[in-house]
Formats: structure tokens, sequence, C-alpha cells
């Protein structure tokens, strides 16, 4: 009798177990390209959400190079439902958080696939070969994954990006145009060198009102010109912080100040929040870190995004600074090539691809495919973003006034009524845009 009972008990758990196990982790499962799937709490919009692991190629060219796992957040709502391909530009550990909702997937009633880049958080080669971290490469491990999940998947995809992640959207588009139906694109830049040029003047020149723009340039003066009281306070900041530098602790202020013009429009931050030049040096300091913190400086800091620098110098370009307006009381000589003495790893000795940038415009001038490209008006990355004509299977928004925290959900509504009518136009699907 007790062990029918027990033979009963194993049943009813294996029957509940299958129960509780869904179709998506079913096919999971059984995809070799899988190495692991861990069903994780997501958020209630979806039925069910998991951590994956695929093995990547190191190099897609030369599969005998190697692979490595790429840690991949799948969270599911239907079947038939349109994806969401979030082709993330750096980590993607903030899609473990169970309250993580892309503000796409409800406006698409989407089912959320979020790709974490290769060469960030969890999904690291070793050993280290900066050469394979390449915009191809890239674009070819999110090509693999929309194939593996077009298997199962049978609705419309849509790719999308933030920043960087919205490069690497609209490089995966360029490269493979075909596997998503339409690209959502957020304040993303389309640099040509790895310091631009073109982000200085439009600082200069652009965001806000010339009694801003000249505010902002008196406060970097006032603290430059304070740099004997202002350093020792950087010094003790940094020791606080546990912050160590490749480059001298004046320097570190050199850069700070550089920084702060751009940093203070990227995010939208309130000019009128400027103390006056003539303040405290402690009143000073405590705006410039709060603005331009010395973390990004640190060695400590980059430790996460060095990648993404490798990135930068090699592929996707970058900003310069303006130093004109200042040269007088810098104690650096030129700020130019200064990613390779303050952010590259000693390991790297590659040099800066032009093509890849030039491919992607050839693209974006001859292609049929859908792309919503959405910026600031304020962001300096607008500076370099996507210059796109007047077609039908383009639509470029720039919010008045926006930073690089622009979203569709802080758009006017005027503008919220455009990005419907031409998502839904686009799609032939309900958008649901509040």
């Amino acid at each position: 009798m007790k062990k029918i009972q027990i033979l009963l008990f194993l049943l009813f758990v294996a029957i509940f177990t299958f129960a509780q196990t869904s179709e998506l982790e079913v096919f999971l499962k059984s995809q070799p390209e899988i190495k692991s799937v861990e069903r994780i709490k997501g958020n209630d919009f979806f039925e069910s959400t998991y951590k994956i692991m695929v093995i990547q190629p190191i190099d897609h060219t030369n599969p005998e190079k190697g692979n490595f796992l790429q840690r991949v957040f799948v969270a599911d709502k239907g079947k038939n439902n349109p994806v969401l391909l979030i082709t993330e530009g750096y980590g993607a550990g903030y899609a473990e958080n169970p309250r993580y909702l892309n503000e796409l997937s409800p406006i698409f009633n989407s089912n959320q696939i979020c790709i974490e880049h290769r060469y960030f958080g969890e999904s690291w080669p070793n050993p280290i070969e900066w050469k394979y971290l390449t915009v191809a490469n890239a674009a070819a491990d999110h090509h693999k994954i929309t194939k593996l999940f077009k298997k199962y998947y049978s609705g419309k995809w849509i790719n999308t990006g933030i920043s960087k992640g919205g490069q690497t959207a609209l490089y995966h588009r360029s490269l493979y145009p075909n596997d998503v139906d339409v690209t959502v694109a957020y304040v993303c830049p389309l640099n040509f060198g790895v310091e631009d040029g073109r982000h200085e003047k439009f600082i200069r020149d652009i965001p806000g009102t010339a009694v801003q723009r000249e505010k902002i340039q008196q406060f970097q003066l006032a603290v430059l010109k304070n740099r004997k009281d202002i350093l020792p306070k950087l010094q003790n900041y940094s020791d606080e912080k546990n912050f160590t530098y490749r480059i001298p602790m004046d320097a570190v202020l050199d850069y700070c100040v550089l920084e702060y013009s751009f940093s203070i429009w990227q995010w939208g931050r309130f000019v009128d929040e400027i103390p006056p030049a003539d303040t405290t040096t402690n009143e000073l300091f405590a705006h410039l870190i709060k603005v331009s913190a010395p973390s990004y400086y640190s060695i400590e800091g980059m430790e996460a995004t060095k990648s993404f620098f490798v990135q930068a110098a090699h592929e996707l370009g970058y900003y310069g600074y303006d130093t004109k307006p200042f040269e007088k009381y810098l104690s650096i000589k030129t700020a130019k090539n200064y990613l390779s003495y303050i952010f590259l790893p000693d390991d790297y000795d590659l040099k800066y691809v032009r093509s890849t940038s030039k491919n992607v415009k050839k693209f974006i001038k001859k292609t049929d495919s859908e792309i919503l490209f959405i910026y600031g008006e304020f962001d300096p990355w607008l500076a370099s973003g996507f210059e796109v004509t007047d077609r039908e299977n383009f639509l470029k928004i720039v919010k008045p006034g926006g930073s690089h925290s622009t979203r569709i959900g802080n758009l006017s509504d005027k503008q919220k009524e455009q990005v419907k009518f031409t998502l839904e136009k686009w799609l032939e699907l309900p958008v649901n845009i509040e």
C-alpha cells in the first residue's frame, strides 16, 4: 500500500511538472544551439520568462576559432504575437529584473527577446581577442538568434535598441535586412571617426539659448580657474571611492570639465541649477561631480565598459573635445586621441575601420527597410544622428528640447500620433500608444 502511495505521488509530481512546463520551454530545451535554459521571474505582462545561454562562434567566418556563450532573456507573450528583438549594445543584466519591460512590448503586445552584446556582461569568449569584437560578428549573433526563434514564433518582428543598442539594431538591419519587419532606433549616432568632429560644434552652437551655453562655459572656466582648491577635493573624493586612473589627477580634472558640457545636454539636466561662477569651490566641485563624475575616467568605472571603447576606436567612432576656450587653464596640451591613453586596454592594437559606418550610410541611402528614428533636440548625439531623406519607409522624430532619455512615452501627443500611424501602416497591426 505504501509503495502504491509513493508511485501515485511521483506520478502526480510528474503530471504537475509537465503541466507547468510551457510549450516555449519545451522548444528551448530541444534546440542544440542552446546550452542552458532557466525559468526566471519576469514581468507579469508576460506568460513566462527565461534566461538562456546560446552557443555562438567567436568568429562567424571561422567556426574553428571556437565558441562562447551569449546570454539571452526571452519573455513569452504568445506564439503568434509579434516579437521585439532588443539588440542591447552593452550588458543585459537589467533584463533579469522581474519589473523589466521594454516600452515597445506593450505597444505591440509582443514577446520580448533581449540579447546581451558579445564581450559584455556574462557573454565573454576565453581568451579575449579584441579583433573578433566586430559589427559583423555581433550582427551575425543576432541573425542566428533570429533564425532560431523564427522556428517558434510566427508573428511580425521588430528590432530595437537605445544609443549603442540602436546602432547595433541598425547595423544588424543593414547586414540582414530581412531578419525583421521594422526597426525602432532610439538616440543612436552614425559616427565617421574616432573623434567624429560634429559634436563639438553642436555643443557650441545648438542646444538651449546663447545665454545658457555661456553659463555652462563660465562654470567650466570657474572650475579650472579654481584648480588649486578643487584638485584636493577631487583627490579626496577619488580616495573615498577607491578610484584610480591612468592619467594624473590634474588631467582627470581637465577631462571632467571638458565632458561637462556634453553630459549636461546629453541627460537634459537643468541649466538653471548651475551655480554662479563666483560661488564657493565646494559648490563648484559638488555640481561638477553631479554632472560629470570622475568615475567615467577611473580604471574601476570603465571595467564594465572597456569593450565599448574598443568598439568606438575600432568601428563605431566617438566624439572629441573642444579645448580652445579653456587652453589657458588646462594642464593637458591636447585632448586629441584621448581614448587611447585613457580608455583602451593595453593589448588593443587595432586600427579604425572607416568602411563600417560608410557601408551603413550607403544602406540607409538605398534601402526600402522600414525604420523609425527617435532623437532628442538637445542631445549631442543628434549631431551625428542618422541623416535620412523624406521617404515612406523612414520616420525621424526629434523631440523639442529632448535629451538622450527621449522615448516614445515622453513624446508630445502629436508626435505619438505620428509614430502610431506610421507603425500601424508598416506592420499592419494595432499599435497601443497612450
